[in-house]
This record gives structure tokens, C-alpha cells and sequence, in this order.
């Protein structure tokens, strides 16, 4: 069994950990751009909009609770709002439409998390119907799935899941990684010719350790996929070849806590941002690798060398 080890490369020290942002509500996702804008997920309606100077403006009237997001190419942003179950579109000046809120007329259960890929593919996890969906991390409850957004309406490309949360499709568009949350494990699926998905299969450590509860995930520019570990408060690299990496943990929560999610920013994608459902603002520390670009920063320009 593969396991947890000391990273050879590089690991974050208390010290290095700095944090931005200030009154945040439930800042689970962030998406950074180019500009040095940062776009953080907020229960108060939407997300909060922090630009370069400091600057923070809540936008939007989303019902809910807006989980996470992603950035169409005209720069609208993609919310899941994962109380009632939803897929939103936000627009910059604070609008807001559902996109998707049932799934042949049943509602969609928790939806958790957007990705959209380098080829425009979008893809949605839904966690669980269960209610609470707490129960389907404490069991688990394997109800949970992923649906694919296209031309002739919403797909479902997997299920069977222990609370799915966040994902992400590989730079090569062969694998989609996902973080199964209840089962405190990463797995990647092989995406099929129709479009679909193949059978997961483990990546690393299954579980990561024992009791562990997966959350975020991103990949850096060298193949390596950081994931974010709820109850050591801990951030981890797995390799391309799946040797899991140690970068910190922090069990008492006192610089690190419920790390959700994690986004590499600044004009070298070597700044990195954790997303937290507790904290009130964001940790941030320099990160010897550059993060692998998302869609939207691909469409904005290219990062700095």
C-alpha cells in the first residue's frame, strides 16, 4: 500500500504561511486571475470580488449556499450552490440565472464543485442526495455522481461515489482526478471517446490515512496534484507516478484550518491560495512549483516566465 511521505523537493513551513482577505463568509473556492483579481466563494449571495489593491465587494443574491466555481470564457463566473442544489451563472456587475437545477425532473442533490477544462468541457460534481448530506461522509453513501453540461443538456458520466467533490481533468485530456471525499482518497477516471468516463481507479494512497477527508485538488506545472486533507488540516502533493508527498499539517487548525480548496495565483502561478468553509480569510504562501494554468487564465494571457 502506498503511503504518505516527507517531500524530497519541498515542504511548507509555519513560518512561510501568510493570509489575505478580511470578513470573509465561508470562502471555500477562489479562482484567481492574471490581473491579481481573486474571485472567493461567499454564502452571503455569490463571492466576493478582491482585486490587487485590496478591495473587496460581495456580488450576487444566490440562494444558498455558492460553493464552487469556475470562469466561462466570457468571464461570467459558473457557481455551484450546494444547499438547495444548483448550477448558477454570475455575472460582474451581480446578476445571477440558474443554469441547471433539476436532473429529469428530480432535484440534483448537493452540488459541490465546476470545472471547466482546456477544451471548454464542463463538468459538475453532486456530492449525495442524502439529507443531511453530512450523513453521506459519515457512513458513506455511495449516491453521489458527476455530470457532464452539453449541447443536448446535462450527462451523467459517473456515479456510485462517496461524496465527489473536486475535480479536475489532466493537461494531457486523458484523466479526470477526483477527490472522493468519504472515502478520503483521490481517484482518476480515464475520459472515454463518447465523452464519457471509465471506472475509477486509485490514485496514491487509498485512503490517504486512515479516517482522512479529501476536499480540494490542483494540479502543478511539473503533473503533480496538491489535494487538501480536512481533519489534519494538511496539504499533500501526489506525484504523476502516485507517491504521496507530505507539504503540511496542522491538527490543531491554528494556521491551517478545514482547508477546502487550493488555487495558484500571481503572474508566475507560484502563489498559492487555500480556500477554508471556517476561516474567515484566505492562507497564502509562495510555492516553489507554478501551479498548471486553469481555462479562464489560458484565455486571459499567458503567465509570466
Amino acid at each position: 500500500m502506498k503511503s504518505i511521505e516527507a517531500s524530497p523537493a519541498f515542504e511548507i513551513q509555519s513560518r512561510d504561511i501568510t493570509y489575505i482577505g478580511h470578513d470573509l463568509s465561508r470562502p471555500e473556492c477562489v479562482l484567481a486571475q492574471p490581473d491579481g483579481a481573486l474571485w472567493i466563494s461567499d454564502n452571503r449571495g455569490g463571492v466576493t470580488r478582491r482585486t490587487p489593491d485590496g478591495a473587496q465587494t460581495i456580488l450576487g443574491a444566490i440562494q444558498g449556499t455558492p460553493n464552487g466555481l469556475a470562469m466561462e470564457a466570457s468571464g461570467a463566473l459558473l457557481v455551484a450552490e450546494i444547499e438547495h442544489g444548483g448550477v448558477h451563472r454570475l455575472f460582474a456587475d451581480g446578476r445571477h440565472e440558474p443554469i441547471l437545477t433539476s436532473l429529469s425532473g428530480e432535484r440534483l442533490g448537493a452540488v459541490n464543485f465546476i470545472h471547466i477544462d482546456m477544451k471548454g468541457a464542463v463538468w459538475v460534481t453532486v456530492s449525495t442526495r442524502t439529507l443531511p448530506r453530512i450523513e453521506a461522509i459519515n457512513r458513506p453513501i455511495a449516491d453521489g455522481y458527476i455530470l457532464k453540461l452539453e449541447s443536448s443538456g446535462p450527462r451523467v458520466v459517473a456515479s456510485g461515489l462517496c461524496f465527489p467533490n473536486e475535480l479536475r481533468i489532466d493537461e494531457l485530456h486523458q484523466y479526470a482526478y477526483l477527490a472522493e471525499s468519504a472515502r478520503g482518497r483521490i481517484v482518476r477516471m480515464r475520459l472515454l471517446p463518447d465523452g464519457g468516463l471509465g471506472p475509477p481507479e486509485a490514485f496514491g494512497p487509498a485512503p490517504l490515512f486512515e479516517g482522512a477527508i479529501v476536499d480540494g485538488v490542483a494540479f502543478d506545472a511539473a503533473g503533480g496534484l496538491w489535494v487538501t486533507e480536512v481533519k489534519r488540516n494538511g496539504l499533500y502533493r501526489i506525484t504523476p507516478d502516485g507517491r504521496c508527498q507530505r507539504l503540511f499539517e496542522d491538527p490543531t487548525g491554528t494556521i491551517l484550518l478545514f482547508p477546502a480548496s487550493v488555487a495558484f495565483g500571481g503572474p508566475d502561478l507560484r502563489t498559492v491560495f487555500i480556500g477554508s468553509i471556517l476561516a474567515k480569510r484566505l492562507a497564502t504562501f509562495r510555492s516553489p512549483i507554478p501551479g498548471a494554468p486553469l481555462s479562464h487564465w489560458r484565455r486571459d494571457q499567458p503567465p509570466a516566465a
